[in-house]
């Protein structure tokens, strides 16, 4: 599950215990009211429930959360921000997930025994993957217990040599796993969640707005025909930018809103009416 998921859930979870109501959007309303009075930070309570019947629910696609809502809510829960409560839910899950394992062989076996004696193997992934119950119950000899763990992990630690070897297989490490996105101006790029550059902001990756959201560069080719109902926009200082999808318009931090017969003739390209000021 993803932290951001979790974190939708645990905020749910804290205005069911707190409030009288019984339904999504009555949750929603208090959810709204308990923001604005406790950390000062306003959201609708239509957006919540959006993101109720998407985290929660699992009802609908999961929609794009902006990173400063992410962090609004973590502050809502006593966390400093979204980063913060990650880490802290990843140390639990860590915890609930790992698996040690002890390996030890005769002194007096050949060589490659004694590389392999006094083995700790510690098994911990944001997948959950637990060692299978036939591992346990059967046992793998030595060598085939080691490339298991690796082809999964890659990870392997030798308690009695201090020596560390990562990668085993096909070097694993060495390559960024691509778990975030940021947003270049016109759609949502993969990039390393250890991303650097103080010019984009590094998100966790959500699939569907890598797939669906994007910013329509050529407004010119939008009508009331082509663009009613499949898009949605953003207006900022009298600049209107259209969508392919609805939720956050990712340069100024805005909800979108449903384009309009109107809206797409001033702004984009002309339908079949006319419309006067």
């Amino acid at each position: 599950m993803s932290k951001r998921k979790l974190l939708i859930r645990e905020v749910f979870e804290k205005i069911k215990k707190e409030s009288p109501k019984d339904s999504k959007s009555g949750w929603a309303d208090d959810l709204s009211d308990d923001l604005e009075r406790k950390i000062k930070f306003t959201i609708s309570a239509r957006t919540l429930s959006r993101y109720y019947d998407s985290f929660v629910a699992e009802i609908k696609e999961e929609v794009g959360v902006e990173t400063l809502v992410l962090n609004k809510l973590s502050q809502y829960l006593g966390y400093v921000d979204f980063s913060d409560f990650s880490k802290t839910f990843a140390k639990d899950d860590e915890q609930a997930n790992k698996t040690t394992i002890n390996i030890r062989v005769d002194e007096d076996e050949e060589s490659i025994s004694e590389k392999f004696s006094k083995l700790i193997i510690n098994i911990s992934n944001e997948q959950h993957f637990k060692v299978p119950e036939f591992v346990k119950q059967n046992g793998l000899g030595i060598m085939e217990m080691i490339l298991l763990v690796c082809l999964v992990t890659g990870n392997v630690v030798f308690s009695n040599k201090k020596q560390s070897i990562q990668g085993i297989t096909s070097g694993i490490n060495k390559v960024p796993l691509m778990e975030c996105m940021y947003w270049d101006g016109n759609e949502y790029r993969l990039t390393d969640c250890k991303n650097k550059n103080p010019h984009i902001n590094v998100k966790p990756i959500d699939t569907v707005d890598m797939k669906y959201f994007k910013r329509i560069t050529r407004k010119d080719t939008l009508t009331e025909e082509n663009a009613l109902g499949t898009t949605w926009y953003s207006k900022y200082n009298g600049n209107v930018e259209f969508f392919t999808s609805d939720g956050i318009d990712p340069n100024n931090g805005r909800e979108l809103r449903k384009s309009t017969p109107i809206i797409i003739f001033k702004y984009a390209g002309k339908s079949k009416r006319h419309y006067t000021n």
